[in-house]
């Protein structure tokens, strides 16, 4: 996954060369005078005061690294959220229930469910799991405090319906039997978790016969057994579940299934595309990373655009010689210009790179935090990709465009007979 990363990166860094290279080129097609200051010089004059730039390149990279960082958490949350439904499996549940754990759907009702059009049959019937789900308490493997874990209760024939999810180690469960397959996250997240061994959970004495692979989604943090002893171990009524997840026939069959059981005068539920369920479960928590990381990338942006500006500043009033003697040479206002904020914005392309090659290897880290719909822990990785590098890059942009502007304008204003007197 790296070496993508660094091609992206490679790709986004030439992007953003090509358009400073044609918008100066550009500029100087409009401009009445085609003699810009050399580039060398913009090279030079950084080489000279390289203490200042590197605190500049420092803060700018800081910044870039703390933006990028939480919005590839944000990212990586809602990706594990998205990945745990598919278009082909519909989420049938109480009507007006916000979340499964604050569902309720009987067993008459499923019945009716599984008869309605567009439900995918198999040799062993349709293709429906109604599921009880709770949260229990379970240490974690790092720090020995309990975190919620949780317990889904399925039909033994989840996996016909959940196609992307496979045993990674063991068998699944027997139903009847006091047996638990476990997510490969939750697997080495949790104490007594790992295949083969005996759990108290809810009162019930489980063994862990399988590890589970549901490929990166938020299932991969839960614990699956038989739905019918999750409910006698919970003390919840046999004939009462949290919801009933449908395997269509095609996804395109949604919406007569969804018009069909919504219809039913003998049905009170609500049907929705499983994809959909979990991308709407992700928007509170991937909102808060979201405003959160924005706030504290906007601080430290302002405290980079401030060391931008000083250094910029500075190296205008070290430069009045420089300065007057190319408006005296001839170079225009524009010029100057350029050459200043052209400066400013190699600053900035330095910290924006440095800020991303500093936050590539969180990309895939696993971290775990709490989801406020379920309350429960949840396991995901930072997810940096390529737009998220783009914008990294761009902040790193505005930043110094930012800082170097006004100083840029200062030096482009500058009276050269004033300068010259000062020398």
């Amino acid at each position: 996954m790296l070496p993508k990363l660094f091609f992206g990166l490679v790709v986004t860094l030439a992007a953003v060369f090509v358009f400073l290279l044609g918008l100066t080129i550009l500029v100087g097609l409009v401009a009445p005078l085609f003699n810009t200051v050399p580039v060398s010089y913009n090279f030079r004059s950084i080489r000279a005061r390289w203490t200042s730039t590197i605190v500049a390149v420092l803060g700018i990279a800081g910044t870039v690294g703390v933006f990028v960082a939480m919005l590839s958490l944000a990212k990586g949350f809602k990706s594990t959220l998205v990945a745990s439904g598919s278009a082909g499996n519909a989420l049938v549940m109480r009507a007006g229930s916000a979340s499964e754990m604050l569902g309720g759907i009987t067993l008459d009702s499923i019945r009716i469910v599984q008869d309605a059009p567009g439900v995918a049959h198999d040799s062993s019937g349709p293709l429906v799991t109604q599921e009880v789900v709770g949260v229990v308490p379970i240490p974690l493997i790092t720090t020995g405090t309990d975190a919620n874990v949780q317990v889904r209760g399925v039909s033994p024939n989840v996996l016909q319906i959940r196609t992307f999810v496979r045993m990674a180690q063991g068998r699944t469960f027997q139903p009847g039997l006091s047996e638990l397959i476990v997510g490969k996250n939750a697997t080495n997240t949790y104490s007594g978790l790992k295949l083969g061994d005996s759990v108290n959970m809810g009162g019930g004495h489980w063994k862990v016969v399988g590890v589970f692979d549901a490929g990166g989604s938020s299932f991969d943090s839960e614990v699956w057994c038989d739905a019918k002893i999750l409910s006698q171990v919970l003390q919840r009524p046999a004939n009462i579940f949290q919801s009933a997840t449908v395997h269509l026939t095609s996804p395109a069959a949604f919406q007569q299934f969804k018009d069909s059981v919504t219809s039913d005068p003998r049905l009170t539920v609500d049907a929705v595309r499983e994809v959909d369920y979990y991308a709407k479960q992700s928007t509170v928590m991937t909102r808060l990373i979201t405003v959160l990381g924005g706030i504290v990338a906007l601080i430290m942006a302002i405290g980079a655009v401030f060391g931008a500006l000083n250094t910029m500043y500075s190296a205008v009033a070290e430069r009045g010689r420089e300065i007057a003697t190319m408006r005296a040479l001839g170079f225009s206002t524009l010029n100057v210009l350029l050459s200043f904020l052209f400066e400013a914005l190699l600053i900035s392309i330095a910290g924006g790179i440095l800020g991303c090659l500093a936050v590539l290897p969180l990309n895939g880290f696993t971290t775990s935090t709490m989801n406020f719909q379920t309350f429960s822990n949840l396991a995901f990785a930072f997810k940096i990709t390529f737009d998220l590098l783009l914008m990294g890059i761009l902040f790193a942009l505005v930043m110094g465009v930012l800082g170097g502007l006004l100083p840029a304008i200062r030096a482009a204003v500058r009276p050269v007979a004033v300068a010259l007197r000062e020398l």
